[in-house]
């Protein structure tokens, strides 16, 4: 008997009993492929930060480590909502334009008190999340398509609310949701408590939740997972709408810590953040995946971009160049991680 892709990847070795008839040598070297797989970023985040900081002398001092954690906080919280599409192994195109739109929504909303606020962008891009999933999950349409059409959706309704991006909405400054954004407990900004708290409210339900079980049994044989009685269509369609609130909420945090909701944010953003996540360790075909792993790939890419940023002599488009030869090499050694796990 052979574990299916649709168990969760906490399973172990001593966990299966299978596992106690497979030869020493395979069991090692699957938990060896895993460990490569789900730690493989952390190691280089380590590496990268350890050497910047050597080279470097503003690149460990506090403010900047603040600004990065602060930067970060925003592209983390569309991470998050991704890594539950991509194990379902369904992808989010929209998460960008959504988060674009959430900004310019909660400076709109900011004008009529800070609960309308929030709640405007959590609603607006939830409810196109909602739609999202019903498309993908009822009428079966193919997610690429569903949500590059939502893309465009939400893009061209921010620019509709802004007058093709002509009028710029503020936030009152001494307004809570300002202090929301740009305030900071315990040196670190608001933004990247409320990031940390979301992430281990998604790790908790991703790991011990039926929810999260189903998740990844969707992922992993949505067929099998439909015979053993796993919600699947709810499931789909759970997920998106959950990334659709969580990148309105970035948008919204980050409009708070900018003060206005700016029109041009977000664009490519739905890329770094499908970056991220595979470079955090979770597969592009779904099934296997994990909440830190998406964290540690957008500190990575932050990182990467910080150095840039630190060597001066370099455009930005550089970081775009590192970006893409990173999830090149994780793509690759993912799929040759997989293979070699098949063969165990």
């Amino acid at each position: 008997m052979t574990a299916t892709r649709t168990d969760t990847p906490v399973t172990t070795a001593g966990d299966d009993p299978a596992d106690a008839t497979a030869p020493v040598g395979s069991t090692r070297s699957e938990r060896l492929s895993a460990l490569v797989q789900q730690h493989g970023a952390l190691a280089v985040l380590v590496l990268v930060s350890v050497i910047a900081s050597f080279s470097f002398e503003s690149f460990a001092t506090g403010d900047n480590i603040s600004n990065l954690a602060t930067d970060s906080a925003f592209l983390a919280i569309v991470a998050l909502g991704m890594t539950f599409v991509i194990i379902t192994g369904g992808i989010d195109l929209s998460v960008g334009s959504l988060f674009a739109l959430g900004g310019v929504l909660a400076a709109w909303g900011s004008r009529h008190g800070t609960l309308v606020a929030l709640l405007l962008p959590l609603v607006v891009c939830g409810l196109i999340g909602v739609v999202n999933g019903l498309l993908v999950a009822r009428s079966r349409l193919a997610p690429f398509i569903v949500t590059l059409a939502a893309m465009l959706g939400a893009r061209g309704l921010m620019l509709a609310l802004t007058d093709e991006g002509a009028n710029t909405y503020l936030i009152g400054k001494g307004s809570f949701l300002a202090d929301l954004g740009q305030g900071t407990t315990l040196g670190l900004g608001n933004p990247v408590w409320i990031t940390l708290a979301l992430f281990l409210a998604g790790a908790v339900v991703l790991r011990r939740t039926r929810f999260g079980q189903h998740v990844y049994a969707v992922g992993g044989n949505e067929d099998a997972a439909a015979l053993m009685g796993a919600p699947v269509a709810r499931t789909k369609i759970l997920v998106y709408t959950l990334s659709g609130v969580l990148a309105g909420l970035a948008g919204a945090l980050n409009a708070a810590w900018l003060a206005s909701g700016v029109t041009i944010l977000g664009n490519g953003m739905e890329l770094d953040a499908i970056s991220a996540v595979v470079i955090g360790g979770t597969l592009l075909t779904g099934g296997l995946g994990y909440v830190s792993g998406s964290l540690v790939g957008v500190l990575l890419l932050k990182v990467i971009q910080n150095i840039i940023n630190q060597i001066g002599s370099l455009d930005s488009s550089y970081q775009l160049v590192v970006s893409g030869a990173f999830l090149a090499l994780v793509v690759i050694a993912q799929t040759w991680l997989g293979r070699r796990r098949q063969l165990l």
